[in-house]
């Protein structure tokens, strides 16, 4: 069994306090789940432990419906350990696992990670058809020796904070609702690639973002950002869209850094999207749209020099 192949590789040597997900986008629910975990781990003298899985369960169970992620595995493993926990487990996510019973999953994780309790969120099930949910687990918890706390969801103006909600703010664009409910700027990553060359004829060179086809992205539109190079943070100008000036249809990610002049194709770009500026929109001419970005520009800057920027 893969499960079980992953698990003995990672035997913990002192017993643990899990929490169980994917936390995808590590939001504020995901942070104050993590934090209650942590210092009920402190309390109980157990090793603080977060169980994800490399992919999301409904790339298996409904592989046809394509559910676009707000942060990839690598990204979500390093934001998880900036929360501070002890120990990280990563499992693959696979039919084999999706068919094992909630008493079945929670077994191997008491005899593998020596598990004596699970910090649970909101809507929360695990194991075949997610029977495994607060009143089951807790059912099993007095069965099998281990505890079960529930930790509330956390609501920021009326709305509970979840990956969903975060997606529908995305969706239409609302960067300042995303970074409420998310708690830091949205990001983006990806290699710079070889674009149609329009930006530098424009006078306005941008580098191309290759971004995971599955990435969620904003609204199509112009936003204002920042873009870190090594350590550095740069005032950026970022167009999500199929450029429609040029007959493009194929939506692309391209970013103007507005103070910096090196050639960038290949390297690896982290880009933190503020505030969305306007939508996409379609120009007559190329002058015309050089004379928006000029105005874009204008605005972007006062902005970030409002948010404590240069």
């Amino acid at each position: 069994m893969k499960i079980e192949e992953e698990l003995v590789k990672l035997s913990a040597e002192k017993d643990m306090l899990l929490t169980i997900g994917v936390f995808d986008g590590v939001h504020l629910g995901h942070r104050y789940l993590i934090s209650q975990l942590k210092e009920l781990a402190r309390q109980q003298n157990l090793v603080s432990g977060v169980v994800t899985f490399r992919q999301h369960p409904q790339e298996v169970l409904s592989p046809q419906t394509k559910l676009p992620f707000l942060t990839d595995f690598a990204q979500r493993t390093n934001l998880l350990k900036n929360e501070g926990v002890e120990a990280i487990i990563t499992l693959s996510f696979t039919p084999e696992l999706a068919q094992l019973s909630a008493r079945q999953f929670i077994a191997l994780l008491k005899k593998y990670l020596g598990m004596r309790g699970v910090v649970i969120g909101p809507d929360f099930a695990l194991g075949r058809n997610r029977e495994g949910n607060t009143n089951t687990l807790r059912r099993l918890g007095r069965e099998m020796g281990f505890s079960v706390t529930a930790v509330p969801p956390i609501v920021i103006d009326g709305e509970v904070v979840s990956s969903t909600a975060i997606r529908n703010a995305l969706a239409e664009g609302d960067m300042k609702r995303v970074q409420k409910l998310v708690g830091r700027p949205f990001s983006l990553h990806g290699h710079v690639i070889p674009g149609a060359g329009r930006g530098v004829e424009l006078g306005f060179p941008t580098a191309n973002l290759d971004t995971d086809p599955e990435q969620a992205l904003p609204a199509e539109g112009v936003y204002v950002g920042w873009v870190h190079i090594d350590d550095q943070a740069y005032p950026s100008m970022t167009n999500i869209g199929k450029r429609p000036t040029f007959g493009g249809n194929e939506r692309v990610v391209e970013v103007y850094l507005l103070d910096y002049h090196s050639d960038l194709y290949g390297q690896e770009l982290t880009i933190d999207i503020i505030e969305r500026l306007r939508g996409e929109k379609k120009f007559d001419a190329p002058e015309e749209l050089k004379k928006r970005i000029t105005k874009d520009i204008k605005q972007g800057r006062a902005i970030l020099k409002t948010k404590g920027g240069n």
